[in-house]
This record gives C-alpha cells, sequence and structure tokens, in this order.
C-alpha cells in the first residue's frame, strides 16, 4: 500500500469522515470489528434430543417425588416394625422396609402380602405404601421407554450432523483446518445416512471430529477461513442492540510465508544461484574500538508437518574482532552498497590473494553468524499478498533463473487464486495442485533432495459483509457517510444503545486493568534500569546498548525468576511480584492485586450458596484503583473484545479479554476491505498526545501470515537486522531515536533527533510480544501494549464442594459481566459412560448431574490435565447436555482420572444473540477499540 507523505504526516489535517460520536470515544470509523460464526446458531438444534431430554426429565421428577413418598413409606413402616409382636410379620415388614428405602420394586405376591399385612396395622400406611408402588411400577414402565426413544433420537441426530457436514462454509473451512477429516466426510456421511446404521470405533472418532468443528463454527468466534468471518463497523443507525450481516460472504487467500521461506532457504543452500543474490552487512552495524558489533539473528525453523507453525526468531548484540579482511569488506559495502555474493567472493579472492573455496567459505561463516545477509527474499510485514512479493523479488534479480522460478510460480499462484471463490470439490484438487507445484519447483527446478511444504499451506481470511437494515436499506453509518468506502458498506450499532448498555462499565473497569496486565511489572521494571543507569532526568543515546546491557545484566534472569512464579500459593497466600530494584510502583501493584482479592473474597463470603451473580459497584473499583501507583495515562488505546446478550429487560455485555494497544482488532484484517487500511492510517494520529507520532515495530521479517497487515502507523522503527518497508523519510533507524526520563510525568519518553518529536512506539502483529526478538520486544516496554486477562477469582478460596463439585457465581459491573458463572469438578465426579451400561442409563445420569449442580442446558467445558498435546487440551469445548453426540465427544477429552472440568455457562445463550443473518441468529463477538480523551504533554 502506498501513502502519499501529506497523507501520512500527523501534523497534516486528515481528510477522513469527521468522527462518529459515541461512547466510545471520539474515534474514526470503523470503531468495531464484528467476529461472526459461520453457521447460524439454531444449526446445532437438530443435532439433540428433546424426546429423550423430555423423557429425563420426566424420569428424574418421577425419581423425586418417589422419594419423597418412600420417606413416608418408610417412616409408617418404621413405626409398624417397633409395635409389632408377630415376628413373621416384623420380617415381612422389614423386607419392604428395604426395599422401598433402595427404590427395588418387591415382587407382585410380596408386595399384595405386605399392604395386606399394614392395611391391617394402619390403612393410612397402607395408602402410602400403594402410591409408592403404583408409582415405582409407573416409573419402571418410563425407565423402559427411554432406550428406544433415545437410540431412535440419537440415530436421527446423526444424519442430521451427516447433513450439516455438507454446509458450504463448514468444508471450505474443514479443507484448511484438517484435510484428513475432509477426506473422511463424504464416506462418514454415507454410511451415516444409512437407516439404523451404528458406527464403529473408527467412524465415532470421525464423529467426534466432526461435532467439534460443526459447533467450533455455529458456536465460537475465532477467525479462520469460513469457519468465522469478520466486517469492520462504525456505531451509526438506530436498530439497538441488533447487527444486521449479509448472508453472502467472500473470502481472501494467501500462500503461507512459511512456504516461501522454504523457497528462499533452497535458493540460498544452491551456491550457484547464491552467488546471485545482493549480500549487505546487518543493517545498523557499528564500530566499538577494536570490534564490530551488530545484532545477530538465530531463527528456528517451525515443524511443516505441524497444522500451525512459524520460525522462531532471536536476537542479541553480537561483537566480531574488526581483522584486516573483515574491515576491507566491509568498506566495500559502505562504498557499493549491496553486492551480490558472486561478485563479493571473487572480490575476496582478488584482494586477499586467497583460493576461490576458502572465500566462500569466509563469506559462509560470516552469514551463518549473521553478519552479512541476503534480505531480498524475505517477506515483509507489509506484504499483503507475499507470494507477488516474493516474485516481484526474484524477478528484481534480473537473472534468467530467478526469471524462471518466478515464472513457475505463476502456476501455483493461479491455484491459489482461483481457491477463494471455488467449491469445496474443486478446492481439494486446486490445493493438491498448489501443494504438488511447490514440492516440483523445489526438487525439479532448485535441485532439493527433499521438498519442505509446510502443513498448512493456504490462509484464508472471511469477510462478512453489511445487510439491508429492517426496511430495505442499510443504516447510515453516520452523520457524513464516505463516498469513498469501497464497495463494501460497514455494519452499524446504535451509539446511544452501546452507550447505554457498555460504555461507563467498560471505562470503569479500565481503571483497574493494569493490576491485570502481564506487561505492566516489565515497563515497571525496565524504568527502574534505567533510572538506576541514568539517573532521574536521565538520557540514553545508544539504545541498542542499554537494551543489550538490560538482558545481559538483568532481564534474562529477571524473567527466569519470574516464569517460575505462581501468583498465589498453596494456600492462596498473594506472591508479590519479583522485585529486586525495591520499586515502589511494584509494590503498588501488588497492593492493589491484593486488594482486589480482598474485596472478591468478601463478596464471595457474603453470597448466598445458591446465589447466581454478584456484583462489583465503584467502590470496590475505585479501591483496587487508588492503590496503584501510576502516571495518569494521556495515551491509552484499549480494545475489548466482548458478546452482547440481548436478555429482555436485562440485556447484558461480557467481557472475553482486553488488550492495550493501537489498531489491533483491525490489522489482521485492512488487506481484507477497501480502503479500511487507509482509514485507519488517517485517522492514527487523532487521538496521540501533541508532539508525538506513533510508529510500528514490525519484530523483523514475518514467519507467520497472522502478522502480515496494511500501513497503519505513520512511521516505523527499523531496528538493526531490519530494512524497512516504508519509504526512507518515513522510517526511523534505532540509532536516531534517544530515551529520556520526563521527572515531571515521571516516565519514560522514546523521542527521534530527527523529527524532534516523541515517538510511540506500536506492535501490530498477532503473535504475542513475548514470542518477538530482543530489541522489538524491549521497545514494546515503552508502548500502549498490553494484555490484561481479568481473572476475579485468583485468591479466592472455593466453597467446600457438594458431590465433588465447586460453583462461581457470575461476577458482574453494572451490565458488564466480567466473569461467567461456573463449576468446576474433578474426573472422578463426573458420570461417564461405561462399557456395557445402557445407553439411556448414562444419558440419565448426565442430566440427573446437571440438575444436582444447577448447571445449564448448554456450557462450554475447559479440560485441563488431559495430556493433550498442545494448547487445543486448554481450549473451551461447547458442550449440550441435550445431545448424546456432544456428551461423548465431551468425554473424550478426559483422558485421565487426574483431569478437572470447569464447566462455564454459555453467556449470550442462543435465544439472547443479537446479530443476525437473513433471518437467523449467529454467535458474534466484537473487537471494540476505545481510548482515553488526550492530555497534552510538556516536551520532555
Amino acid at each position: 500500500m502506498t501513502t502519499t507523505p501529506s497523507d501520512a504526516r500527523p501534523d497534516t489535517p486528515s481528510d477522513a469522515r469527521p468522527d462518529t460520536p459515541s461512547a466510545t470515544g471520539n474515534r474514526p470509523a470503523p470503531a468495531f470489528m464484528l467476529r461472526v460464526a459461520g453457521l447460524p446458531a439454531d444449526a446445532v438444534r437438530a443435532l439433540r434430543c428433546p424426546g429423550s431430554r423430555r423423557w429425563a426429565d420426566d424420569v428424574l421428577d418421577a425419581t423425586e417425588q418417589l422419594a419423597l413418598l418412600a420417606g413416608k413409606a418408610g417412616d409408617h413402616l418404621h413405626g409398624l416394625i417397633g409395635g409389632s409382636d408377630d415376628e413373621p410379620s416384623r420380617r415381612a415388614l422389614l423386607a419392604l422396609r428395604r426395599d422401598v428405602f433402595n427404590n427395588r420394586l418387591p415382587s407382585p405376591s410380596a408386595a399384595e402380602d405386605a399392604i395386606a399385612r399394614v392395611r391391617a396395622l394402619d390403612p393410612a400406611a397402607a395408602r402410602t405404601l400403594a402410591d409408592w408402588l403404583t408409582g415405582r411400577r409407573a416409573l419402571d414402565g418410563l425407565r423402559c421407554a427411554g432406550a428406544a426413544l433415545l437410540a431412535d433420537e440419537t440415530g436421527r441426530s446423526r444424519t442430521e450432523l451427516a447433513r450439516i457436514a455438507g454446509h458450504e462454509r463448514l468444508r471450505k473451512g474443514l479443507l484448511l483446518a484438517s484435510p484428513t477429516l475432509d477426506g473422511q466426510l463424504d464416506a462418514y456421511r454415507e454410511k451415516a445416512s444409512r437407516p439404523g446404521a451404528r458406527p464403529d470405533r473408527k467412524q465415532r472418532k470421525i464423529e467426534r471430529s466432526l461435532l467439534s468443528y460443526v459447533y467450533r463454527t455455529a458456536c465460537k468466534t475465532s477467525p479462520f477461513s469460513t469457519f468465522t468471518g469478520v466486517a469492520p463497523g462504525v456505531f451509526g443507525g438506530s436498530d439497538g442492540l441488533r447487527v444486521h450481516v449479509g448472508e453472502e460472504w467472500r473470502t481472501q487467500v494467501r500462500l503461507n510465508v512459511v512456504a516461501l521461506g522454504r523457497l528462499a532457504d533452497a535458493v540460498l543452500a544452491d551456491p550457484a544461484r547464491r552467488a546471485d543474490l545482493p549480500l549487505a552487512p546487518a543493517s545498523g552495524w557499528g564500530r566499538d574500538d577494536d570490534r564490530v558489533r551488530y545484532v545477530r539473528r538465530w531463527v528456528t525453523t517451525g515443524d511443516e508437518d505441524a497444522a500451525v507453525t512459524f520460525d522462531a526468531v532471536k536476537d542479541r548484540l553480537f561483537f566480531l574482532r574488526r581483522s584486516g579482511t573483515l574491515e576491507r569488506l566491509l568498506g566495500l559495502f559502505e562504498e557499493r552498497g549491496a553486492v551480490r555474493y558472486g561478485e563479493v567472493a571473487a572480490w575476496l579472492e582478488r584482494d586477499r590473494g586467497a583460493a576461490r573455496e576458502e572465500c566462500e567459505q569466509y563469506l559462509g561463516a560470516l552469514l551463518d553468524v549473521g553478519m552479512v545477509q541476503v534480505p531480498c527474499l524475505r517477506t515483509e510485514v507489509h506484504d499483503t499478498d507475499p507470494l507477488r512479493a516474493f516474485q516481484a523479488a526474484l524477478r528484481g534479480l534480473d537473472r534468467s533463473w530467478a526469471d524462471r522460478l518466478a515464472d513457475r510460480l505463476e502456476e501455483p499462484a493461479a491455484h491459489a487464486a482461483r481457491f477463494a471463490d471455488a467449491p469445496p470439490d474443486e478446492r481439494r484438487a486446486l490445493l493438491a495442485a498448489v501443494r504438488a507445484g511447490l514440492r516440483a519447483i523445489q526438487e525439479e527446478e532448485l535441485g532439493a533432495e527433499h521438498a519442505r511444504v509446510p502443513q498448512t499451506l493456504l490462509y484464508e481470511d472471511a469477510a462478512a459483509g453489511a445487510s439491508p437494515a429492517p426496511g430495505g436499506t442499510q443504516a447510515p453509518p453516520g452523520p457524513d457517510p464516505d463516498p469513498d468506502r469501497g464497495p463494501e458498506a460497514d455494519l452499524t450499532l446504535d451509539p446511544d444503545a452501546w452507550r447505554e448498555l457498555a460504555a461507563a462499565p467498560l471505562a470503569a473497569v479500565e481503571r483497574v486493568l493494569p493490576a491485570f496486565d502481564l506487561t505492566l511489572p516489565q515497563r515497571i521494571t525496565f524504568q527502574g534500569f534505567f533510572l538506576a543507569r541514568y539517573g532521574r532526568g536521565g538520557r540514553c543515546d545508544d539504545l541498542l546498548k542499554l537494551v543489550h546491557d538490560f538482558h545481559e545484566d538483568f532481564f534474562d534472569q529477571y524473567m527466569t525468576f519470574t516464569a517460575s512464579r505462581t501468583p498465589y500459593d498453596a494456600d492462596g497466600t498473594y506472591v508479590p511480584e519479583v522485585n529486586w530494584l525495591g520499586l515502589e510502583r511494584l509494590r503498588a501493584l501488588d497492593a492493589a492485586r491484593r486488594a482486589f482479592t480482598a474485596r472478591m473474597t468478601g463478596l464471595w463470603e457474603a453470597a448466598g450458596a445458591e446465589d447466581a451473580e454478584v456484583r462489583i459497584d465503584d467502590a470496590f473499583l475505585d479501591a483496587v484503583a487508588g492503590e496503584l501507583d501510576l502516571p495518569p495515562a494521556d495515551f491509552a488505546p484499549m480494545s475489548h473484545h466482548v458478546q452482547i446478550a440481548d436478555r429482555p429487560g436485562d440485556p447484558l455485555v461480557v467481557l472475553n479479554r482486553s488488550y492495550g494497544g493501537v489498531s489491533f482488532p483491525f490489522s489482521r484484517f485492512t488487506q481484507l476491505f477497501d480502503g479500511l487500511g487507509e482509514r485507519l492510517l488517517a485517522g492514527a494520529g487523532e487521538s496521540v498526545p501533541e508532539g508525538a507520532v506513533l510508529a510500528e515495530v514490525t519484530g523483523g521479517p514475518v514467519t507467520s501470515n497472522l502478522n502480515l497487515h496494511g500501513r497503519l502507523t505513520p512511521y516505523e522503527i527499523v531496528c538493526p537486522g531490519e530494512r524497512g518497508t516504508l519509504e526512507p523519510e518515513f522510517r526511523i533507524d534505532l540509532d536516531d531515536l534517544y530515551l529520556v526520563h520526563d521527572p515531571g510525568a515521571d516516565r519514560l519518553a522514546l523521542r527521534s533527533v530527527r523529527l524532534d518529536r516523541e515517538v510511540i512506539p506500536v506492535y501490530l502483529g498477532y503473535l504475542v510480544p513475548l514470542a518477538l526478538p530482543e530489541l522489538p520486544r524491549t521497545l514494546l516496554l515503552l508502548s500502549p501494549t498490553s494484555m490484561a486477562p481479568l481473572n476475579v477469582w485468583a485468591g479466592v478460596p472455593e466453597a467446600e464442594p457438594r458431590g465433588g463439585v465447586t460453583g462461581r457465581p457470575r461476577v458482574r459491573h453494572g451490565s458488564l459481566v466480567l466473569s461467567r458463572r461456573s463449576w468446576s469438578a474433578p474426573a472422578t465426579v463426573l458420570p461417564p459412560h461405561r462399557p456395557g451400561a445402557p445407553e439411556d442409563g448414562w444419558f440419565l445420569d448426565w442430566h440427573a448431574f446437571r440438575r444436582a449442580h444447577g448447571l445449564p442446558d448448554r456450557v462450554f467445558a475447559t479440560v485441563s490435565d488431559t495430556g493433550a498435546r498442545g494448547a487445543t487440551g486448554a481450549k473451551p469445548q461447547y458442550l449440550d447436555f441435550d445431545s448424546p453426540l456432544s456428551l461423548s465427544a465431551f468425554e473424550a477429552l478426559v483422558k485421565s482420572p487426574e483431569a478437572r472440568v470447569v464447566f462455564r455457562e454459555m453467556l449470550p445463550d442462543e435465544d439472547a444473540l443479537p446479530t443476525v443473518c437473513g433471518d437467523r441468529r449467529h454467535v458474534a463477538e466484537l473487537a471494540v477499540e476505545t481510548a482515553a480523551p488526550v492530555r497534552r504533554r510538556n516536551t520532555p
């Protein structure tokens, strides 16, 4: 994406559409990003067994009523037994009492004899006993009806699952998420559609996997292919909490950048082709006395066979002795810039009088340690079409082999381009063709002995556009619609409804989020280290050395200690942050966390055992915020992922997660919507304090498609080892920056010598900052980037288990839900299916468990300590108690008796969903960006 200087300068008036007033603050559109599930929520209703559920309720109701009658009958029999001297009668009554106590139906003759004996002694007791016998026989009849009913409905739900498995959105996403499962589905669907079909072990495994993807596509909102669509939105319109989404979606497909990295590796491994590649010293290198210093990067290659893979990158300040050969080589680069690898080898051969093989070995060693680099074939963050960027880089080499390689990539590129609009069957052929093409290029064109192609070859994002609001037209996005918005209109959400529902409680809760910020202790520690080195009002002009010393002398060991820290010990006592520098702000952070825990404990102790929710009031938040010793924030952009529960009389907004940063909800999807990146860039300076500019920290070459995005900031910071992506005037090299302490505000400010402005670094990628190399990760300690998972129950003692299960009420502040209602249980108290046990008894046991502990009909279950590999073992899974298929799939996740399960209410439930696509409701999540009002700064 290109941007003219006048568009990008922060001191140039923006020609963007005026802000839409809203409760999120004065922000340019768009104000939110909607994530909407690919299937309607009611799609999973067909997988339930409603008749079996009614049967289970009837059986449990009858059992409870029988228990009451049994108690009365037992009391009567107890009195009669104690008052009888007739031994045969006493034995008969005792046997009857045992049967009643054990809910066991006596034989008809024994029952008649017992009733006759009781009637002779106490007619009222006989009537009670007769009622119990009648009810007990009726219960047996009811129980007998369950097996056939459950089998019939389970068969029908299997047929419905097979039908849903043919849905185009599900199949399109499934091909990329699990090609193996996709290849098994046609056979599964054919077999599951046969009347009376019973799945074998393999079929059941396929069924469980399929079901998890169906639930993911209908009940969750994690963007991946057509499982979940995204759409930008603005606060405008007047339809309350409703959001209308179009039924026609489009997708964008891009090649996995890891595949391009493997092609680049193959090119570099070939000596003949490597000779034609431009070679350059590591950017940002410098002379330091008798040494050359530069930033060395280590790349750990990801596993191509993993579903999700990327190359991990580390960096560290490194030194080489200034030898004569190295000095002359660096002089060559200073004189000529980038020089082809072969030309450098030939120059060394002439200059040093050395053998060509020796020169090649010397260059190879410099390449291995990162002193020299071949940067031309790397994917950068703004290469939003990475394959085309790679082809352009090849053609820029001006070599016939490179042109031929770029031409051969046209065929895979064409297949990938057709993929987005292709039906599922054609997609399979296209994906196979892309894979075969890349393998053939590596083996035939580049001579690779073993082609390396990642398992996940294509990344796809789905755009869910706006739908006409009721009345036939899309509600206007604001008072001044932008005619250049592009072919797709933004979604709209009523600003008045949002303001009334969410604005005030979100703003209130933002005051205490620093107490939960995982990065705040690191930022406080970095400032403490700076002050220890440079003092109050101090200045550092050598940021590279500062970062190196910080990690070498302090931070790496600090992170080792903090990684082993548990916030609360075994008895629930808070464990303070590691505070080797004795910083008051860290002590205040500890105090704020203790205050939160103490007040939550008080609310918990005051709540009744059956209370469904507790409320945090303003006094609670004031007390916690008052403990934080932080300077007033003049730039604190936040993003909140929330879901709206449109409940009559008591609508709620549920907070799922919170982040600090700029444009984070939108960055990954900028290339998906025309004009979105340009609008965000044009409004980038609106909330930035006077005298400051935003500059992106990229983290270097991209190893994951999740980090690709359009340009969203006027400037970028170019760290050593990086080459930058913007025009030179918008690049800020690290050696142009200095760090200074502002004593008045007691904060660190990063400033540019050339711009004479403060520079606010921001990160726009989707990898967690801790996964970034050392330099960009440290720069982000000076940014508004934050991660604040709001665990309100941390350190609060649990109640005594009831039947092995402990519960927590819902926690809310006003209409904002901070924590859903939950139940925690060890695997040993769950009623799993046992081999040989009847299906209807197992289904009944689960509903008895659900009723006994007050669980809703639908929950999300998180299973821990299961032995599952990777992160998937800890992800919440949708569980529908009315579906035997769902129960079976859940039980397969519980792999050991040591496992523990947390059930959380589904909030919003399917009846409270305000996002509408056509005439059907969809689960959706809003990623909303807010910004505090800007306070003007004094320049330090």
